[in-house]
């Protein structure tokens, strides 16, 4: 079996030990998330997937340090830190982890390396859809931003309720607000990897047809698999979403 921790790496955690050739299931947080808000993924798939989270710059054991607030810099550097994982691997990226995920996805792509034999990419709209906002989010002012925050929901928000933790997670969420709305997908980029699209019903980041655009972005196989709730849907859903994972990898010829 595989450790259940890797103390020695920043960027990457494992939390529950997994059985040796278990796929990887490297997860990807949303902005302002931590590692350890796949602590429950991890619990509920091993020991028969291996959970391993990426824990960014700027926030929990990693506050001291700056965040990054650009998107391709911060793939760049999680493309390097998974060079150490074996294969086989797949991807789940949450929201603006999603980006990541399909960033880190075309890096092992251009440098010749194994895909993901899966890429889960969820609550997040394809990456050549841009919509106009009147004001980006990461340009608002501190009670600007929070409302924000609040209103799609998900069970962090009750920590935003203690002004020390806002004081706390505020610039990371701004950071990584700023990194996802500055990315822009370059042209006609198209994976290996094939998609498995999670989204929300009632998210207001995410209507259906942006959700079924990802399959533009990929050269194998792409399904969409619709939840009820917003943009935090994986929390009240997490059983049907786990099973979703799990049957999905289960199927994988790797």
């Amino acid at each position: 079996m595989t450790a259940p921790r890797m103390e020695t790496n920043p960027w990457l955690r494992r939390y529950h030990a997994a059985d040796a050739g278990a796929v990887t299931l490297v997860c990807f947080p949303h902005a302002g998330g931590s590692a350890g808000y796949f602590h429950p993924f991890s619990a509920a798939l091993a020991p028969s997937v291996d959970v391993v989270a990426v824990q960014y710059p700027g926030r929990q054991d990693r506050f001291a340090e700056p965040c990054m607030e650009d998107l391709g810099e911060l793939a760049d550097a999680i493309h390097r830190q998974l060079r150490t994982i074996a294969s086989p691997l797949a991807f789940f990226g949450h929201s603006m982890g999603a980006s990541l995920a399909f960033e880190v996805a075309r890096r092992r792509d251009l440098a010749g390396e194994e895909a993901p034999s899966m890429l889960f990419v969820s609550g997040r709209r394809a990456p050549d859809t841009v919509r106009a906002a009147a004001e980006p989010v990461h340009s608002l002012d501190d009670e600007g931003l929070l409302a924000r925050i609040k209103r799609l929901g998900g069970t962090h928000t009750q920590l935003l309720e203690n002004p020390e933790l806002v004081e706390l997670v505020l610039p990371a969420v701004r950071g990584d607000y700023r990194a996802v709305e500055s990315y822009r997908c370059p042209p006609g980029t198209v994976l290996r990897s094939p998609l498995t699209v999670l989204t929300g019903s009632e998210d207001p980041l995410t209507t259906a047809e942006e959700a079924d655009a990802w399959r533009r972005h990929t050269a194998g196989t792409c399904t969409v698999h619709t939840f009820p709730g917003g943009h935090f849907f994986l929390e009240p859903e997490s059983d049907a979403v786990l099973a979703t994972v799990s049957r999905t990898l289960a199927g994988l010829t790797v």
